[in-house]
């Protein structure tokens, strides 16, 4: 029986021929990442373990979650993995202002590449099959045991055919595509799965559009996401990478679980209401409802915080300004985003919109500051959780949007439809 895509890149990671679904394996390791709420956790396990890292290339620590620090305990997570990189000499030192989100700084800086296996103490970490990796995240024990001895132990997944085929329409965007998927299959549909999308839709996805789609693949349950690598991504890898790279593809009789066929062109516009990412809704059925209103919008976070987000929303924004009633936070994922912001004039239309313009931080996404909600607050946000009390109080209420609802409903002052705002492409 032939291999998944993860199951060939697993396989070489552990040195065998072959793998099948539900085999243990111990892998090596191309990558290990943490941050500043879980860097601080595992470093008193790694240090029961060795006094070194086992590659100074490849491990990562980020200070990404409280940018700039919040208070004081914050401050001192963010020392405590600054002062280990530089003590271990860590080849990608991170340091507040010098970065980003992790899961927009790592490809921006080509630390991960296609055909690698990578972990992160971050659910998230499944972010980088956009690059034909496999990604996945993992508890603290197994970060420090990774940093320590540069291998981890796996389950191997079983896996889910995503047959992508048409054109999305002008309005919807990766984000909508797995929120549609989510929806069919819940936040459990995958468990434990690999979520592999293939089909001649992908040609019309780019690569922030896979980021998107990979990213949220834990919201459904997934061990990881991943897309073949094709023209766009070894243009991608080229651009930001220098590494070495290796490219898999599934077996023609590689053995799936499900296979979903999905028409990109049928899929609209779609919202999460609370409490969970697999609640969709089209916006169709939204505009056929009461009116939502809101409070808040944020359009960032690792989900939706690359330049081609900042580009989408300032079209809808430019020219217009925010509700009276509605706060509007928009993140960009890393400070070369910031900048480009900037340099594009995206910046300046934001601001002048009536939006706050932040650094590049997880802060809002999840409940940490900079966007904290009180009770009864609503929020429209580009990120990818929506749970209970994710972003300030347990009985705020988040509904999950690409930028470009996000943007339009700032504007509308209830959660609003981009094909009726419209903006300049």
């Amino acid at each position: 029986m032939g291999m998944t895509m993860t199951q060939k890149i697993l396989a070489a990671h552990a040195g065998l021929d072959s793998v099948v679904a539900g085999q243990l394996i111990e892998c090596n390791l191309d990558v290990v990442m943490a941050n500043d709420i879980t860097g601080p956790m595992a470093l008193p396990i790694f240090r029961q373990m060795a006094d070194k890292v086992f590659d100074k290339d490849k491990v990562v620590l980020v200070p990404d979650h409280f940018t700039p620090n919040k208070d004081i305990k914050s401050a001192q997570n963010a020392r405590d993995i600054q002062d280990f990189s530089r003590e271990q000499g860590l080849t990608h030192h991170m340091v507040q202002g010098k970065c980003g989100v992790e899961h927009a700084i790592l490809p921006e800086r080509g630390i991960v590449t296609a055909g690698e296996c990578i972990i992160g103490a971050d659910s998230h970490t499944c972010s980088y099959g956009a690059l034909g990796a496999f990604g996945t995240g993992v508890g603290t024990t197994d970060i420090a045991t990774g940093m320590a001895t540069g291998q981890a132990w796996f389950k191997v997944p079983s896996a889910i055919k995503f047959v992508l085929t048409g054109k999305p329409s002008q309005y919807v965007s990766g984000k909508d595509i797995i929120l549609h998927i989510i929806g069919m299959i819940g936040v459990d549909g995958a468990l434990y799965k690999s979520m592999e999308f293939v089909g001649d839709g992908i040609e019309h996805l780019t690569m922030d559009d896979r980021f998107t789609i990979c990213n949220m693949a834990i919201e459904a349950g997934g061990k990881n996401g991943i897309f073949p690598v094709d023209q766009q991504t070894l243009d991608y890898i080229h651009e930001h990478s220098t590494k070495p790279y290796q490219v898999f593809e599934a077996d023609e009789d590689a053995e799936y679980e499900q296979v979903i066929e999905i028409d990109l062109a049928q899929i609209r516009p779609t919202v999460a209401f609370p409490h969970l990412p697999g609640n969709a809704h089209t916006i169709d059925e939204i505009e056929a409802s009461e009116k939502i209103y809101i409070d808040q919008v944020v359009i960032g976070s690792c989900t939706n915080g690359r330049i081609s987000d900042m580009r989408k929303a300032a079209a809808i924004l430019k020219g217009k300004t925010v509700h009276p009633e509605v706060r509007v936070m928009v993140i960009p994922a890393t400070q070369k985003i910031f900048l480009q912001c900037m340099e594009e004039g995206l910046a300046q239309i934001f601001v002048e919109s009536g939006c706050a313009f932040n650094t590049p931080s997880c802060g809002a996404c999840m409940g940490g500051h900079m966007g904290v909600m009180c009770k009864g607050e609503k929020c429209v946000s580009t990120s990818n959780r929506n749970f209970v009390g994710r972003m300030g109080d347990v009985e705020s209420l988040i509904y999950l949007a690409s930028p470009e609802v996000a943007a339009a409903s700032a504007l509308a002052g209830y959660i609003a439809n981009p094909e009726k705002i419209g903006g300049e492409e």
